[in-house]
Parts: structure tokens; sequence; C-alpha cells
């Protein structure tokens, strides 16, 4: 019986190639999934740090600071300002701020 070899590997080699694609559009979907919850956790972390550091001056010193530079020259804080926005919105210095986080 006759059977045609070359194209029984050409049916592999595009088998193969469509599986790699498959695969390569898989590996791409998780990366971007994993990198995302990873954006959130950062943006959460980043909020609760600017809200304790404002609940720690207000034991301290009695009322929320007014601004994050003083946050950052009298209590060390650090942001990443080159990836993120952040808000800091006091209303009176007796009332904890609002505080939110914006990836830029």
């Amino acid at each position: 019986m006759y059977s045609d070899k070359a194209k029984k590997s050409l049916n592999w080699l595009w088998l193969c190639l469509a599986a790699l694609a498959l695969l390569a559009l898989l590996w791409a979907y998780v990366t971007a999934a994993e990198g995302s919850a990873r954006h959130e956790n950062s943006i959460a972390a980043i909020r609760e740090t600017v809200e304790s550091s404002a609940r720690q001056c207000y034991v301290v010193e009695g009322v929320y600071p007014p601004d994050l530079d003083y946050l950052r020259d009298n209590y060390g804080l650090q942001i990443n300002t080159d990836d993120y926005y952040v808000v800091y919105d006091i209303y009176a210095s007796n009332q904890p701020p609002t505080v939110k986080v914006v990836a830029k």
C-alpha cells in the first residue's frame, strides 16, 4: 500500500505549530492576569501604608497630617510616584483623610 510520507509529516508540522501557538497564547494570558493581580495588591498596600502613617501621626500629635509631604518629611513615608498617583484629601484635622491611589 502506498502512503505519502511528505503529506503526513506536513500534517504533524501544522499540528505542532498550532499547539505551540496555543501554548504561547495561554502563557501570555496567565502572565497578564498575574501582573494585574500584583498591580491591584500594590495599590491596596500603598493606600493602607498612607492611612497607617496618617493614623500614627494622629496618635502622636493629636491631628491628622495636612498633606503627604508632611508624612514624607516627619514619618518617613515613601511612595512610588513614578507608577502611582496618590490623592490625599483631608476635610478637617480631627477627621481621617480620604486616600485614593491610581496607577499612572
